[in-house]
């Protein structure tokens, strides 16, 4: 398994392949969203939905032998492309991994002039979120 700096290095070469087309950059944050699996209907329920998103997204934490899985899904193509780009870092990662790390790729691809503030404040939620369940599933270990 690839550490998650590594993941995260891939990302920003990833990007990189766009330079500084930011319409290629959204259709290809909008593919990895359609490449996620699909997710249980049956936990796209209130309590699993992220605050402070416009968009609806869902993140759903699945934690069994110290590993913490993530089903997520979003009623829109961005944001799932964004939760997407977590998952692709912290799916199938211990509490404290996902706890430790320093999440350098949203700077290095641009983030922040590829999606507007309310979209950054939705991925900030979707990150504070997927933390929270980190630290709940911490004491588990």
């Amino acid at each position: 398994m690839k550490t998650i700096n590594e993941i995260q290095d891939e990302i920003v070469a990833d990007f990189s392949l766009f330079e500084d087309d930011m319409e290629s950059k959204l259709f290809y944050l909008m593919d990895l969203g359609k490449k996620l699996e699909p997710m249980d209907s049956a936990h796209q329920t209130p309590e699993f939905l992220i605050k402070g998103c416009m968009s609806k997204v869902w993140v759903y934490p699945i934690f069994v032998d110290g590993i913490l899985h993530f089903e997520v899904d979003s009623n829109t193509e961005i944001t799932k492309g964004l939760v997407a780009l977590l998952v692709k870092i912290w799916n199938n990662r211990t509490p404290s991994e996902i706890l430790n790390t320093d999440l350098y790729f949203i700077a290095q691809i641009g983030m922040g002039n590829m999606i507007g503030s309310q979209r950054s404040n939705g991925f900030a939620g979707m990150i504070q979120q997927m933390k929270l369940y980190a630290t709940a599933f911490q004491s588990h270990n």
